[in-house]
């Protein structure tokens, strides 16, 4: 197994044979000198600097009834919400003033907030931030509405690929939605020139090393800026509510060779890391992690956004304790910056 990993860390690739006897015979040996390796890659990248996103979570409302996702549609114990162009507004002024540069507006596929309608929210956040970055993440677009956000202003789009294998996606998702397109926005979204975020859940239902290998490939062609990947958490109003959750210990391994893979990439230690352990967010970064993504939503609503049961929204997940995140990542030898973050070839 060494050699696979000389070999990803030399040539930034490797089959999908390969991929999946990696994953597949992992061993704790075997992570640790993952982690040691990917850890100095991302000293060399980016030095000890770890970068922070003020999220926004802006609406629990969603047209898509995605079978893990605990806003489906069809999720009747919801208590939905959407805040008001003011209450985003003032959110990012209470986050530049923490010292935060980018915010990502995140949300379910709402109908009610149109394309035009958050074209102008972009607009009006850029005009009052403009050294700040706006990253996106709002699920399955046309190409002609995502080129409208972008010249609005936005920067960055997350849309996770959840799975890249196709019989797994129909697996996880309900029958109006398709891997083809789910692929189609990524790869219009590199087009059009945002900043462009992928990724995947680690031990989601039915997923095998072999899936993994799938989203390995599909990454590395990609060749995304930014990757999210976190465990699986199941949420109880789901159908996949009694699933077991996917592990801290591949989820952290898979952090790592994302690293190797794809060295400048912008990799965060996720909320889900943090909710499975209490120190995920720091084995993150140690494993090769980069990006923290705090929570800026108003505290009222935090707690509605369930996309998983237990999910952290508040202590060290607060935007408003950055002095608390600023210190975990001094305790592991890493420094939180007053930055946009942005990719290192950018």
């Amino acid at each position: 197994m060494k050699a696979l990993i000389d070999k990803l860390e030399k040539e930034r690739a490797l089959s999908r044979d390969e991929w999946i006897a990696l994953i597949g015979g992992r061993s704790e040996t075997l992570a640790q000198d993952l982690f040691r390796r990917a850890s100095a890659v991302r000293r060399r990248c980016y030095g000890d600097e770890v970068y922070v996103r003020g999220l926004i979570e802006f609406t629990n409302c969603c047209k898509n009834d995605c079978l893990y996702c605990g806003i489906r549609r069809s999720n009747r114990s919801v208590s939905r919400y959407r805040l008001t162009e003011g209450e985003i507004l003032a959110c990012c002024r209470e986050g530049y003033g923490l010292g935060y540069r980018t915010f990502v507006l995140q949300g379910g596929e709402d109908p009610a907030w149109t394309p035009q309608r958050l074209a102008a929210l972009v607009a009006d956040i850029k005009a009052a931030h403009p050294d700040c970055a706006v990253t996106l993440s709002v699920g399955e677009h046309s190409k002609e509405t995502y080129q409208l956000w972008f010249d609005a202003g936005a920067d960055r789009y997350l849309l996770r690929h959840e799975t890249a294998d196709d019989a797994h996606y129909r697996f996880l998702h309900p029958p109006e939605m398709s891997p083809e397109n789910r692929k189609r926005c990524l790869w219009d979204l590199k087009e059009i020139g945002y900043q462009v975020g992928c990724g995947f859940m680690v031990g989601s239902p039915g997923q095998t090393p072999a899936q993994l290998a799938e989203d390995m490939l599909f990454i590395r062609a990609l060749e995304p800026e930014m990757v999210g990947i976190g465990p699986f958490i199941p949420q109880r109003d789901t159908p996949f509510g009694g699933r077991p959750a996917g592990t801290l210990e591949l989820t952290l391994f898979l952090l790592g060779l994302l690293r190797l893979m794809l060295p400048d990439v912008l990799l965060p230690a996720t909320t889900a890391l943090g909710t499975i352990d209490p120190r995920g967010r720091e084995l993150g970064i140690m494993a090769g992690a980069n990006v923290c993504m705090p929570n800026l939503s108003p505290e009222n609503v935090r707690e509605k956004y369930a996309l998983y049961d237990n999910k952290l929204c508040t202590g060290a997940e607060a935007a408003q304790s950055l002095r608390s995140l600023a210190q975990r990542m001094e305790g592991i030898g890493c420094r939180v910056v007053v930055s946009r973050g942005d990719h290192r070839k950018l």
